[in-house]
């Protein structure tokens, strides 16, 4: 069978049912030998307790042990009665004749094997009228001898019914090892299969997600790498292809003047000229921001930081775009906190600022107006800028942050821009600890807010 994850688990689960059904067949056994053991110690102290009480009975109905040499039958009837009434006790044969020797009190022999008195015997005493008049000696028990036939049969029978037990246990535990195996792999599997997909490409593979543990959590967050892999596919794409246009237009138009320059049609003076340098300076432009935004992506993008005064970078960025927009027809509302300090970088804010200036600049319709306002709001710094119409629609909101996104495809450059300026805006905001979101203005068109948490705040003079 190959090495699998299937057969690790398997060998694994039932490797540890072999060992505790091993463990539980010697702990058994030992529990059985010894139980045995006491069994027929007890067994036989009882025998010579009743054989005690049978003699004891005799020397009193005889008055003394003459009778034991008289009729030496006595001694062997006692005997036998000894083992009926184990029998009639237990309800089995009593066991074989005990080695059993009687003494009197004096130490002296009277019946059984001759032999003689050791400390390691045992001895039982023989009492008749109120008085001990003989002794019961036997060899030490050995716990591990068996006694007679119908024990050992006894003994043997248990022995093979455990191991037998423990066979059988070993055979279930390696059904239920293979189908605990199969049954808690699946998840495992796929999430394997899915994965191979994934590498292979297939951004849409998703996994099922069972109970709410460990594999549960994996599945989950599976499904979320493979969502973001083909969210991050589809922006590839659609930056490869935005790109692209963004970039053959300016050089459409280029090659055109150029070629009207070189056939005649166009004669090269100033206006020509400019509007050359017109075009190129669109391609830089969008080649720097593709620059910037590349940097701010990978963490690269250098910041400053510092305790800087947000009324100055709005108060600057406001006066440097004035007169543009009254040439266009829109008019600024501004109102700053004044001391509104932050712990950030003063040209990137004033960047952040100036690019918002400019969207609203591109877009907003003329006549219209455009509001500016920055303060505190529950302890936090709160930065708006919001216009008058057009507005943007609800489902375009969430990806105006994108990079060269667009809320209307149809929109051509002659509006300026490439859809990379809001994008840098928030990677400008979350650099600062900040957020960054778009919402409907109740001016009529769109309001841009960015909020920086209190902790970023640098208090400074009012």
């Amino acid at each position: 069978m190959r090495s699998s994850i299937t057969l690790k688990l398997f060998l694994a689960i039932l490797a540890t049912c072999i060992v505790v059904a091993l463990a539980m067949g010697v702990a058994v056994r030992v529990s059985f030998d010894s139980g045995f053991d006491d069994y027929v110690q007890e067994r036989e102290q009882q025998r010579l307790d009743t054989l005690a009480q049978l003699l004891a009975a005799d020397y009193a109905e005889f008055g003394g042990w003459q009778f034991l040499s008289d009729r030496r039958d006595h001694w062997w009837r006692s005997l036998r009665l000894s083992r009926r009434d184990l029998s009639d006790r237990r309800g089995h044969d009593g066991g074989p004749p005990l080695r059993v020797t009687l003494i009197d009190g004096q130490g002296d022999w009277l019946a059984g094997p001759r032999v003689r008195p050791a400390a390691d015997m045992r001895r039982v005493p023989v009492v008749a009228l109120g008085q001990t008049v003989g002794w019961l000696l036997t060899p030490p028990f050995m716990p591990r001898v068996v006694s007679d036939d119908i024990d050992e049969q006894f003994q043997s029978r248990q022995l093979r019914a455990t191991w037998v037990i423990v066979g059988l246990s070993v055979l279930l535990a390696a059904l239920v090892s293979l189908l605990l195996a199969r049954i808690l792999l699946v998840p495992v599997r796929r999430l394997a299969q899915a994965t191979h997909r994934l590498a292979s490409g297939d951004y849409q593979a998703r996994v099922r997600v069972g109970a709410p543990d460990e594999l549960g959590r994996l599945a989950r967050d599976f499904n979320r790498l493979a969502h973001n892999l083909a969210r991050h596919e589809q922006w590839r794409r659609e930056l490869m292809a935005d790109v692209s246009h963004e970039l053959r237009t300016p050089l459409a138009v280029l090659r055109g003047e150029i070629e009207a320059l070189q056939d005649g049609l166009r004669p090269l003076d100033q206006a020509a000229l400019a509007s050359l340098v017109h075009e190129v300076k669109q391609l830089s432009d969008l080649i720097d921001d593709l620059y910037e935004l590349s940097l701010a992506d990978v963490g690269a993008l250098n910041y400053h930081l510092e305790a800087v005064d947000l009324e100055s970078i709005v108060t600057q960025a406001v006066d440097a775009v004035r007169d543009r927009f009254e040439r266009h027809g829109l008019a600024l509302d501004v109102h700053v906190t004044p001391g509104l300090m932050l712990q950030g970088d003063a040209r990137r804010l004033s960047q952040l600022v100036g690019n918002l200036l400019e969207n609203s600049l591109r877009y907003t319709d003329s006549p219209g107006q455009v509001r500016v306002r920055a303060g505190r709001q529950g302890g936090d710094v709160l930065l708006e800028i919001a216009d008058t119409a057009p507005g943007v629609a609800p489902e375009h909101l969430s990806r105006l942050f994108e990079r060269l996104y667009r809320a209307e495809a149809s929109r051509s450059r002659q509006y300026g821009g490439a859809g990379l300026g809001l994008a840098i805006c928030r990677r400008i905001v979350e650099a600062h600890g900040g957020q960054i979101s778009a919402s409907a203005a109740d001016l009529g068109g769109l309001a841009i807010q960015m909020r920086w948490p209190a902790n970023g705040i640098t208090e400074g003079i009012a």
